[in-house]
């Protein structure tokens, strides 16, 4: 794959970047982790751009690094994805975390990007649907920043169908992180 191919998703990225950061610094909140981590929350991403941008990171990390990565993506999936119905989340940090921070920073999903701040999501013909935004932030107790998320998924629907006709990849998918990379 070259950069080319993602270099939408590097802008549409960079942009998410910038507007998270700036909403934060309006709400003067940094994110340091916290009990309630959201690399250890059960996130399914949607996109086949983003797994494969993902795994793009991946893949350039040292052989070691992977294996390492691979083990505890592994671990993850058995313990998440038991043999029964049932699915929820254990509190298991994403596997690409180590010393509490995210190997693949650059290469993170969507939702790693914009979770954490108090937001809005517009459906044509509805009122919008507000997120309060992660426990850490105390937000309750502050005016609201209006955080649109609707822009950021409408150009990601945009690049996610580029990507599948050029490709030829029907269907969806929903997996984690870990099922991501154990799934390549």
């Amino acid at each position: 794959m070259t950069d080319k191919i993602f270099k939408p998703l590097a802008a549409l990225y960079d942009a998410m970047d910038k507007t998270w950061n700036k909403i934060a610094e309006g709400y003067h909140f940094k994110c340091n982790g916290c009990e309630d981590n959201c690399c250890k929350s059960l996130f399914f991403h949607h996109t086949y751009i983003e797994k494969v941008y993902l795994l793009h990171g991946f893949n350039a990390l040292d052989s070691n690094r992977k294996e390492k990565i691979l083990d505890k993506a592994a671990n993850y999936c058995k313990r998440t994805f038991p043999q029964s119905p049932e699915i929820k989340s254990l509190k298991i940090c994403c596997p690409v975390i180590e010393d509490g921070r995210c190997l693949l920073y650059p290469y993170r999903p969507m939702i790693c990007r914009l979770h954490g701040l108090p937001h809005e999501l517009s459906k044509p013909g509805f009122k919008p649907v507000k997120g309060a935004g992660c426990n850490a932030g105390l937000f309750d107790d502050k005016p609201y920043i209006k955080f649109d998320r609707t822009p950021f998924y409408q150009q990601m629907a945009q690049i996610e169908l580029a990507f599948r006709q050029d490709l030829n990849k029907p269907g969806r998918i929903k997996e984690t992180v870990a099922q991501m990379l154990v799934s390549q």
